[in-house]
């Protein structure tokens, strides 16, 4: 099977000490990206560890497919315990890091304890410098890539940055790659920020050398040629048949449809795309670089769920207004879905729909947790009390904008994952719109008869982020391509992901996650017996816990 090849290096920033261990046993077992990821914090974690702690350790991880020329490998992985929904959280960036990661010669990088002083880690392939930078002190994304572009030669594409929200521990703060792509949801941000760290910069000359068969060369041929709308219009292209079908969170989730939806649609969007967006090696160029000249308003994007959160989820329907909201959350460092709907919930709070200004001004004060910023800087979960609003999430975690009150089983899906109210987890909300090919299509309603394709969905999609391979890439691999380009059985590498969904459920259950926090804000139907089917399918207890047996099979080698 074809897995990342290289050492786990770790950084501990307290005693400013490194080293190189052998993970060789783990790369074979969970392949690169998520898996390691998991695998590792599984094994060196603490069950107990505090998200802000100096025992909570942050991996950066790539997959083999890093190594390759193929379109949607333009991803890495960042794993850790979140401070937003207290479990194990993996979350992936597009961009240009990867390869860049990837020439350190290195499959995981490791960064644990706590440092006295603000810090840049400088990883080579011939070590490691730490870099104390007192002014870069709440330093935006965009001041602290000119520095380091400025002093060090360092472009973005070879970094991941914490803006002052990571610094300031906002629950939903972001890790920042190549300025404008993050590793978003869970707040692992802030878990850079508790230890101190400012930045990461990689670059080396050490890039494995991994045979990948000529099957990636088909794909980028076809992402090459395909004239697939989301190059025109990215995720928001599905925004207006989200409306259509009443499925469109709008005013904090209270209604389902925005009446000013064409201001924020698909067509809107692509009005302001002023050029071609990507990340590496990718030929299929699904971003949304925009631009509104009138207003002096650049940015990248907004997607789909940003759009929502900061769009009808807000109550405002002009998409250049959309867009300095996600241009203020890059700065900042913030994870904008999660950022967009906690502004929502206090826009709903004070009945401030379509404030812009407001918007942006809680931004800034969340960011720098100023006055009522410092109070929403929690998320929605814990401030929702105060703010005598719903509880719009799950384990912690806001919802995306996939309607799961329309779309069941991606709402089943909500309920059980791992990481949350997540729509990536398991993209199942993909199956139940219908855009899919008859034979592949799930009816929307209901959640029983759901539980396999949810599980093999989940599977699928930790496969992916164990690769690593974007998932809009669906349409262009198959089970043989699968196959081809990992050299192993399409049943074996699922069996990979399912190692990583238990290992991540069961570092949670000893957290005390069970069956208590697998919770919708709303009902559907026969949704506890479907809760029951998705365990039995994942061979787990029906009270939602992985048997410690179950576990001990699919924990990592330990580490030489």
């Amino acid at each position: 099977m074809l897995h990342t090849t290289g050492p786990l290096l770790t950084i501990d920033v307290g005693d400013r000490t490194v080293e190189e261990t052998a993970v060789d046993d783990v790369l074979e077992e969970f392949i690169g990206g998520r898996g390691v990821g998991t695998a590792l914090a599984h094994e060196r974690i603490p069950f107990d560890a505090d998200p802000f702690g100096p025992e909570n350790r942050l991996f950066f991880t790539t997959g083999p497919m890093q190594v390759s020329n193929m379109s949607f490998t333009g991803r890495m992985n960042c794993t850790a315990v979140s401070p937003l929904t207290d479990g194990l959280v993996s979350s992936n960036a597009g961009g240009f890091m990867s390869r860049h990661f990837a020439d350190t010669g290195y499959a995981a990088v490791e960064i644990v304890g706590q440092s006295d002083e603000l810090v840049v880690l400088h990883v080579t392939d011939e070590g490691v410098a730490f870099e104390e930078v007192p002014d870069l002190e709440e330093a935006t994304v965009p001041e602290t890539v000119g520095y380091l572009e400025s002093t060090h030669d360092i472009g973005a594409d070879k970094t991941a940055i914490i803006g002052p929200a990571g610094e300031n521990r906002v629950r939903f703060a972001s890790v920042m790659t190549s300025e404008e792509r993050a590793f978003g949801r869970g707040g692992l941000g802030a878990v850079l920020g508790s230890k101190n760290v400012k930045a990461l910069a990689v670059e080396g000359d050490s890039r494995p050398e991994t045979d990948i068969p000529a099957t990636q060369t088909e794909i980028h041929r076809e992402a090459a040629t395909s004239d697939h709308i989301m190059k025109e219009q990215g995720t928001v292209a599905v925004m207006d048949l989200a409306n259509e079908k009443n499925g469109l969170p709008s005013y904090y989730f209270s209604e389902q449809q925005f009446e000013g939806v064409e201001g924020i649609n698909g067509s809107a969007v692509a009005e302001k795309k002023h050029k071609k967006g990507t990340c590496s090696a990718c030929a299929f160029a699904c971003k949304l670089p925009t631009r509104d000249e009138e207003r002096g308003v650049e940015t990248e994007g907004p997607e789909f769920e940003v759009a929502m959160a900061f769009g009808s989820n807000s109550g405002v329907d002009d998409i250049v207004d959309v867009m300095v909201s996600n241009g203020l959350c890059d700065d900042f460092g913030l994870d904008a879905i999660s950022a967009g709907n906690t502004v929502a919930a206090y826009l709903a709070a004070e009945d401030e729909f379509g404030n812009r200004e407001l918007i942006w001004d809680l931004l800034e004060k969340i960011a720098y947790r100023e006055g009522i910023g410092d109070t929403l800087a929690e998320g929605v979960d814990r401030v929702h009390d105060d703010l005598g609003v719903e509880n719009w999430s799950v384990k912690g975690m806001d919802f995306a904008a996939h309607e799961g009150r329309v779309l069941h089983g991606q709402g089943l899906s909500y309920a059980v994952a791992n990481r949350g109210a997540d729509h990536m987890y398991a993209t199942f909300y993909s199956v139940e719109y219908p855009l899919v090919p008859k034979d592949e299509a799930v009816e929307p309603e209901g959640t029983l008869g759901k539980a396999d394709i949810l599980v093999e969905r989940e599977n699928l999609m930790a496969l992916n982020d164990s690769g690593v391979v974007c998932k809009f890439s669906r349409d262009f691999m198959t089970p043989a391509r699968y196959e081809s380009l990992f050299g192993a059985d399409y049943e074996d590498l699922l069996e990979v992901g399912d190692r990583v969904v238990t290992l991540e459920r069961h570092f949670n259950n000893k957290r005390g996650f069970d069956r208590n926090q697998d919770r919708l804000p709303y009902d559907l139907p026969d949704f506890e017996a479907a809760l029951s089917a998705y365990y039995d399918e994942r061979g787990w207890n029906d009270d939602g816990t992985v048997p410690d047996e179950t576990a001990g099979a699919n924990a990592a080698p330990a580490a030489d």
